[in-house]
């Protein structure tokens, strides 16, 4: 087993490099790393990361050694073109069919991991009926308060090790399910791991995804407000805090050296 190098970076937001532009482009790399048993990580950076990473050292270190990184969701996307790169919105939501598409194609079987019991049968279902080939070696939805760090998330990784599974799918939430990428991805069992947050629960139904005409103008965020205010005003009112500081500070990060900035209090 060997450990995937991480792709050269086609922007950085918040100190966070930014290494794949598309879907496209994270499908190709994903099924060449997973043909070749290497151990590897998959994280969607938006701004609700941004957030949480400044709060969670752990979080902070999964995505230090993050092998592969998108912009997801629509500011991340203008902070990063504002640097020239030319990149799309990429989600977990949006790898997922890709990524199944392409593990049939080349006989990459897949486990699932995360969400809860009866999204996660639904979501296999569905799936393994849309790929009649694709070879779903194990599905687990772990308990309530599952800790990335307890001997039940090293037991699970042990299991999905041995299901011969060379791609994982972790529908946990950020940030468990980074952290527990992270640390299974150390272990070196040769497989990578795709963080996909809700997008289990999209395939199942137990979600609903917003229309696309509210994904591509940037509005998905609102959709998922108005369908759970009590749950998410606070966190989008945060990433809107953030946003508005990185607004401001990072075309200044690219410009001043950082000791200049240290030194003005920024």
């Amino acid at each position: 087993m060997s450990l995937q190098p991480a792709a050269t970076p086609i922007a950085t937001v918040d100190g966070q490099p930014i290494n794949l532009a598309t879907v496209d482009d994270a499908v190709a790399r994903v099924v060449a790393a997973a043909k070749q048993a290497q151990d590897f990580t998959l994280f969607t950076f938006n701004l609700d990361h941004v957030v949480k990473r400044r709060r969670d050292e752990d979080f902070r270190s999964a995505y230090r050694r993050a092998t592969f990184v998108t912009a997801d969701g629509a500011p991340i996307v203008r902070l990063a073109r504002r640097q020239g790169a030319r990149l799309d919105r990429t989600t977990g939501a949006d790898l997922v069919l890709p990524v199944c598409t392409a593990a049939a194609q080349h006989a990459i079987p897949l486990h699932l991991f995360g969400s809860t019991e009866e999204s996660l049968a639904k979501a296999r279902s569905r799936l393994q009926s849309r790929f009649p080939r694709l070879d779903i070696r194990g599905a687990e939805s772990p308990r309530q308060k599952f800790d990335p760090h307890s001997e039940d998330a090293a037991a699970a990784g042990t299991r999905i090790a041995r299901s011969g599974a060379r791609i994982c799918l972790v529908a946990l939430g950020a940030p468990k399910q980074e952290v527990f990428a992270d640390r299974m991805m150390a272990r070196g069992y040769g497989i990578g791991y795709l963080c996909v947050g809700a997008a289990l629960d999209f395939i199942s139904g137990e979600q609903q995804r917003a229309p696309r005409a509210l994904q591509a103008s940037g509005l998905e965020w609102f959709w998922r407000l108005a369908a759970n205010p009590r749950r998410l005003a606070l966190r989008y009112g945060r990433c809107a805090g953030v946003l508005a500081d990185l607004a401001v500070l990072e075309p200044l990060r690219r410009r001043v050296p950082v000791r200049a900035l240290n030194r003005s209090g920024l």
